[in-house]
């Protein structure tokens, strides 16, 4: 599943397509590494695909870089950072000119761009993207190759190889790798079968922009075991590697692309641009002239999802997981703020629960106080211990007496023991219960954390934690108000049409079981674990047990039992469910449910809205 070079290559004709020709209207930078470009298709081009402009998504992520076009928006920022301006600035209602790969198969896409300058002169700049893991980055030039800005600074004293600053020559860092889509079979036997090392790996190794799995592909077409060592292979097997190697490379040459996602268990195992046989993708694919958007096969226990264009796949294949990213990078601080809070309380409530084990001896001390007023008066001077029998049980109880001390005095001693315990445990039962509280809160936060998707959706999460003490309270606005919350709940229908709402957050699960629900709808959530409030809106209706199971499946699925093969749900009509004064957000009681155990499987319901 790597973002390797063929992919670049079908992304750089893709572009092509639809781009050049085209003017830059709009340039947004929606995060500290990413750019949202519009761009107007020329005429011929927006007749052709039938549409007036695209969006060209360019993200610079260390741990998620991608480039693909799109139709859909994303919010930028009020005021927009300083490489966006100075871009607007160059290139903005310029004319895309051409788009190309340099290096063969480079994981770098570079934009030529004509625009006019301050005097109508007409100028070239260039915009290059390098899609190189945590080494990524977007590169704006002049048409003399020299630098005059970058989406991150790179100083000598971060890279010895190469530095990306203002004023600094671009050029691309050696990788001492070939192109393969110039190799010859001589090339190809010096680079590649000379290696004392798996023939899959010398293949990735000697070339550049190819990934592992395109490797294993190549080996797998040429039916020449891909773990073999690379410089034992015989006539025959170097013939035939290098067959398949070129047959691939063809595909890259020609521009005969099939993009697909390969999956297992209906979870996406791998991606790529050019037919993968090795997983029952067909090798006549590629040459489907008819071939529609999302068309299916299976085969070998894999199946796979043919997509009509890179764009399209890149989009369905990263689109959950950039969003988790995102969200996990902007939360990252709230995390560790829940987390510290955590493990203290946790701590706390251990010493709390020592001290109330050791304050169970309070007891046995009032009990020794009442015998030495009984029986003191049998005790010699000066003993250190005295023996007597407990009327309460009818055996000899033997008390430690301090012989500094007169009976009486001892007695004292133990009343003041038991007085001190007593007090100790009834302040423990108050402390405990608050600090338990504290904890279950701040679980069920780090489980919200979790269930969030969106930026909105921490904002909630983050008044919960003022409101708590947890963080301080900002506010924003001329008037000092507070930041506007437009986060809502999940929206699911049910298999039979029945409205299931699910809170992302304690907040909305108080705002949805107490507001949103009326009496006779009915309530699920996880038992005895962190999760949200389901709701399942009946609207007087009668319920079959269908809809009831994909409400608990719901309530299972946004739980932090959603890992477990299955969860047990308390479900109950809303007018059971009760809010004690003064709780915490999303603590409820109830005192009459009924459970089921299901397994946290959502795939038959449909989300309306998140």
């Amino acid at each position: 599943m790597a973002f390797d070079g063929i992919t670049i290559a079908n992304l750089t004709r893709d572009f092509n397509d639809y781009l050049v020709g085209g003017r830059i209207y709009k340039i947004a930078q929606t995060e500290s590494d990413e750019l949202f470009i519009t761009v107007k298709l020329s005429y011929e081009n927006a007749e052709k695909f039938g549409i007036k402009q695209v969006k060209l998504v360019l993200s610079a992520d260390a741990s998620l870089p991608l480039t693909y076009l799109t139709d859909e928006t994303k919010a930028s920022p009020m005021t927009a950072p300083n490489f966006c301006m100075l871009l607007r600035k160059h290139i903005q209602n310029g004319r895309i000119m051409s788009i190309t790969q340099p290096g063969g198969l480079e994981r770098i896409i570079r934009f030529e761009v004509e625009h006019l300058d301050e005097m109508g002169d007409l100028r070239h700049k260039v915009l290059l993207i390098e899609i190189m893991g945590k080494y990524s980055n977007i590169i704006f030039t002049d048409e003399n190759n020299i630098i005059i800005d970058s989406i991150k600074h790179i100083p000598a004293s971060v890279s010895s190889v190469r530095e990306v600053l203002p004023g600094r020559e671009y050029f691309i860092p050696s990788q001492d790798k070939a192109n393969p889509l110039t190799t010859t079979a001589d090339e190809f036997s010096s680079c590649v079968l000379s290696k004392g090392m798996p023939l899959f790996k010398a293949i990735y190794s000697s070339y550049t922009g190819l990934s592992p799995i395109v490797a294993q592909e190549i080996c797998y077409r040429s039916g020449v075991d891909a773990d073999k060592s690379a410089i034992a292979l015989d006539t025959t097997e170097s013939i035939a590697v290098y067959r398949a190697f070129n047959d691939v490379m063809e595909l890259v040459r020609n521009g005969s692309f099939t993009p697909a996602i390969i999956y297992e268990n209906d979870a996406p195992k791998e991606y790529c641009s050019i037919p993968l046989t090795l997983y029952g993708v067909s090798e006549n694919a590629e040459k489907s002239q008819d071939i529609d958007v999302n068309s299916k096969g299976t085969n070998g226990g894999y199946n796979y999802t043919l997509f009509e264009n890179i764009s399209t796949l890149l989009q369905n294949y990263y689109a959950e997981k950039n969003v988790v990213t995102r969200i996990r990078q902007k939360s990252v601080d709230l995390r560790k703020i829940v987390q510290t809070a955590l493990e203290r309380n946790v701590r706390k409530y251990d010493l709390q629960l020592k001290q109330m084990k050791d304050s169970e001896k309070k007891d046995k001390y009032r009990v020794y106080g009442e015998l030495l007023t009984v029986y003191g008066y049998s005790a010699e001077p000066g003993a250190e211990k005295i023996t007597v029998n407990d009327y309460n049980t009818g055996k000899d109880v033997t008390i430690t007496l301090d012989p500094t001390l007169t009976p009486s005095q001892n007695a004292k001693k133990y009343f003041d023991k038991y007085t001190k315990l007593k007090r100790t445990a009834e302040a423990l039962d108050e402390q405990m219960r608050e600090t338990k509280e504290a904890i279950d809160q701040l679980e069920s936060i780090q489980t919200a954390l979790e269930i969030a998707q969106k930026e909105e959706d921490l904002s909630q999460i983050k008044l919960e934690l003022a409101q708590s003490g947890y963080i301080k309270q900002h506010f924003s606005g001329k008037n000092g108000r507070r930041e506007k919350i437009t986060s809502k709940p999940f929206h699911y229908l049910s298999s039979d049409g029945f409205d299931i709402f699910v809170g992302k957050n304690n907040i909305q699960n108080d705002e949805l079981t107490f507001k949103t629900a009326n009496g006779g709808d009915w309530w699920f959530h996880a038992k005895k674990i962190p999760g949200s409030h389901v709701v399942l809106i009946t609207k007087g209706k009668e319920v079959p047990d269908r809809a009831f199971e994909e409400a608990a499946a719901l309530a299972a699925f946004y739980s932090k039992g959603k890992v477990q093969e299955k969860v047990e749900i308390d479900y109950v009509q809303r007018k059971e469910v009760k809010k004690p004064g003064g709780a915490k957000p999303g603590f409820v009681v109830y005192y009459t449910n009924y459970s089921m155990a299901i397994a946290p499987d959502i795939s038959a319901l449909k989300l309306i809205s998140d």
